[in-house]
């Protein structure tokens, strides 16, 4: 792991939602150099400040967007306006792929979490480049295979775990990709409100809230506004592996 710096904390309900994942990039990291730069030429440099929605849920466009820089979250809203963070993307990472494939209008909403250097592809580019380079082919299916196994992996964890669990699960995860050695511990840097951390376990905000101040309580992180710090990372892991961390109350 190698750490990275910035901030947490805000507002949801309590309908279910699929843990977040924060990606690897695993699109691009088995592309060669020159499938690679095939992609890149095929499309246009874009930049998005953070804040930014790259497209949103219901949209029928079709381009697909490959991450150079920065991080993105991938969020879809229920029709009784619950928002789910479904993941994490950053570099290497390709977005919009399914409506790319089968032309059908957006799953969801893709919105910088930071400033996002991206290039910017055509559906027709993209298939151009599927039938002259098989190895994006293959690359991308096995992108999608990936997503489909991880989506199976989250029901299987999602019945047997509680909120809270989750919660710590995912704060490991968070710390692995995105820590940033401080004077204080380790930043997660990430811009992620207790609203989109409820979203990302399926949990509502309260039990967000609960499971911060136990871990506050214990020493274990620092919470400020859209900033966590862990200070004791092995605890943290071990509280992950193997300790229930249940703040429901009987």
């Amino acid at each position: 792991m190698t750490p990275r710096p910035r901030r947490d904390d805000s507002t949801a309900t309590t309908h279910p939602a699929p843990t977040a994942r924060a990606s690897a990039g695993g699109f691009a990291t088995s592309l060669s150099p020159a499938a690679r730069a095939a992609l890149t030429d095929a499309g246009t440099r874009q930049r998005y400040p953070a804040g930014t929605p790259l497209f949103h849920q219901g949209d029928p466009s079709r381009h697909v967007v490959l991450i150079e820089k920065g991080w993105v979250k991938v969020t879809s809203t229920s029709r009784r306006g619950w928002e789910a963070l479904l993941a994490i993307r950053g570099p290497g990472d390709i977005l919009g792929e399914l409506s790319a494939v089968d032309g059908r209008p957006r799953l969801a909403t893709v919105t910088g979490l930071s400033p996002v250097e991206a290039t910017v592809l055509t559906a027709e580019r993209l298939h151009t480049c599927l039938t002259e380079w098989p190895e994006i082919a293959l690359s991308l299916l096995r992108h999608l295979a990936a997503s489909l196994r991880e989506a199976d992996g989250r029901r299987v964890e999602y019945g047997s775990s509680n909120g809270d669990n989750r919660l710590v699960v995912l704060l490991v995860e968070l710390l692995d990709k995105h820590g940033v050695a401080t004077p204080e511990g380790i930043l997660l840097d990430l811009p992620l409100s207790q609203q989109d951390l409820a979203g990302a376990v399926g949990t509502s905000r309260e039990v967000v809230a609960r499971t911060l101040r136990v871990l506050r309580d214990r020493r274990i992180v620092l919470t400020r506004r859209l900033r966590i710090v862990v200070v004791e990372p092995e605890l943290l892991r071990s509280l992950a592996g193997s300790v229930s961390m249940s703040t429901q109350h009987p």
